[in-house]
């Protein structure tokens, strides 16, 4: 709060730091509100009025009359409405100052005897910070040129029971933030301005894909059967069908089945899930963004992707030159494109050992990768190779860089290159040293797709709970004939937490899972 201009010397302020007795502050301010429901049992007012409409916002008064000087201002005797949480109160007397804050910032309101009546004024001294209050009054500057509402009307819309955190200090558990994200969006701006900044971002991203042709649709989160990545499902059953379901792992099989059906260009903004573990990148609730084009290829789907990150970034930021903990992300320049096997040579000292099986099998089992557990001595060459990447070139991928080219036997979904089988067309997006992105040039061969369905199966008869079930519909949509298509998907919450220099995941969802308590 800034100003006590108008009598400074005689200031009494509310105490915000004294150390009480939280239950004590609870009780005292239930009995207010029993107060306020007696009075409200006599006929004199209401406990919880629902008939303001504010007609004016903190920041837009701001901003349309802070640049006045204080003697144009006053004459004007410019009316204002408002309404907002009470943040900061300073009693004096015959005056009082207090702060209210709305969903776009504050204003400074200066409530007299005179303006709204000495009783008034008596009950707002008792008013506690946290409670919503409404004020109508005109709009003045104080001494120290700050804009304020002398108010002529002081109302108490809500009244808060449980005491805000300390001003200065905050909520200090980063857990009870995420458990209690309406008090750390009450007292925080930062965290306010950072899931207004991913608003901001998913907004941007749609209406880039509307302006490129792309139709926005929407698929089930109740699967029959679990598709469209390599994970394991949350199970639930559904009574009026007598069956088990799955929540939606990836829309991918349904947006792909809709390109069968005639949608060349189909996009979804999607909630996943997955029950798998929690990490400062993971959360088991998700959202990711999927997009698939008829006639597009890996190469296209790459070019575009790039271009969706830098107008996001540009819509959300205002700049293509980031920093994610403390070091620069250039999106300005083309993202490298790199093979596994360029990027492990690229990145590490494997060199040409990067094609000997036994190298890699025992630089893994070096590196803590065990037999019981990897089943190392069993991979094919492909296999080793990836694995030897994510344990140690993934983490040194710090700018933008598309990995191509991941073996047709961990791919069930993307199409095999036509000069070396053995490979996909596909990308994965990597930024600051984790995915971002995962697109390939999507199969289109029905009886490709059973075969690699069937292999997924005995992968799963084998132990693998993240292998696919084999999905006999998808298949019959590919046998009426899918055109060659492009899919790509780009994890929302990955980009925000770039976007905003968030370390954790749960700093870009509103509500993250916890365990319950």
């Amino acid at each position: 709060m800034s100003d006590s201009s108008q009598n400074p010397a005689s200031t009494v302020s509310q105490p915000a730091t004294e150390v009480r007795d939280e239950n004590q502050l609870i009780a005292e301010r239930r009995e207010k509100l029993k107060a306020i429901r007696q009075a409200q049992a006599d006929g004199k007012g209401v406990a919880f009025p629902n008939d303001f409409k504010p007609q004016d916002r903190a920041v837009k008064l701001i901003s349309s009359y802070d640049g006045e000087a204080k003697d144009e201002l006053d004459p004007q005797k410019i009316v204002a409405s408002v309404a907002g949480r009470m943040m900061l109160k300073r009693v004096m007397g015959k005056a009082s100052f207090a702060t209210l804050q709305d969903s776009t910032g504050k204003i400074q309101i200066y409530v007299t005897n005179e303006g709204v009546g000495e009783a008034l004024h008596s009950s707002f001294k008792h008013w506690d910070l946290g409670d919503i209050v409404a004020c109508v009054g005109t709009l003045f500057k104080t001494k120290t040129g700050e804009l304020s509402i002398h108010a002529t009307e002081v109302r108490l819309l809500t009244k808060s029971l449980r005491p805000l955190p300390d001003k200065f200090h905050g909520m200090a558990d980063q857990e009870t933030k995420y458990r209690q994200r309406y008090v750390d969006l009450i007292t925080d701006e930062s965290a306010r301005a950072r899931f207004k900044a991913r608003s901001k971002a998913v907004s941007a991203i749609r209406e880039f894909m509307v302006t490129n042709e792309f139709l926005e649709v929407e698929t089930p989160m109740l699967h029959p059967i679990p598709g469209g990545a390599n994970a394991k499902p949350f199970k639930t059953h559904h009574n009026a069908l007598d069956q088990e379901m799955f929540l939606r792992i990836a829309p991918e099989l349904y947006l792909k089945r809709l390109i069968v059906g005639g949608f060349e260009r189909v996009f979804e903004i999607n909630r996943s899930y997955r029950n798998e573990g929690i990490s400062v990148r993971h959360n088991p609730e998700f959202t990711m963004m999927e997009f698939y084009a008829a006639y597009w290829d890996y190469n296209d789907l790459m070019a575009y992707t790039e271009a969706i990150i830098r107008n996001v970034a540009q819509k959300a930021t205002g700049s293509l030159q980031l920093t994610y903990g403390g070091k620069p992300v250039d999106l300005s320049q083309p993202f490298e494109r790199l093979t596994i096997v360029e990027a492990i040579v690229k990145h590490t000292e494997a060199g040409e050992n990067v094609h000997d099986s036994a190298w890699l099998t025992n630089a893994l089992r070096k590196i803590g990768m065990s037999e019981e557990k990897h089943k190392l001595s069993t991979r094919s060459l492909a296999s080793l190779q990836v694995l030897y990447f994510e344990e140690t070139v993934e983490e040194k991928l710090w700018q933008p860089t598309f990995i191509m080219e991941h073996p047709t036997e961990i791919s069930p979904l993307a199409r095999a290159n036509d000069d070396r089988p053995e490979v996909t067309e596909r990308f994965e997006l990597y930024i600051t040293g984790r995915e971002f992105g995962n697109g390939f040039s999507e199969l289109n061969d029905a009886e490709d797709q059973a075969a690699r369905f069937n292999a997924q199966v005995d992968a799963k008869d084998s132990g693998d709970d993240e292998a696919m079930f084999y999905d006999h519909d998808f298949v019959r949509a590919l046998e009426y004939g899918m055109p060659p298509t492009g899919g790509c998907g780009i994890g929302i919450d990955r980009l925000m937490m770039l976007l905003t220099d968030s370390p954790s995941i749960r700093d870009v969802i509103l509500f993250p899972a916890l365990r319950h308590i």
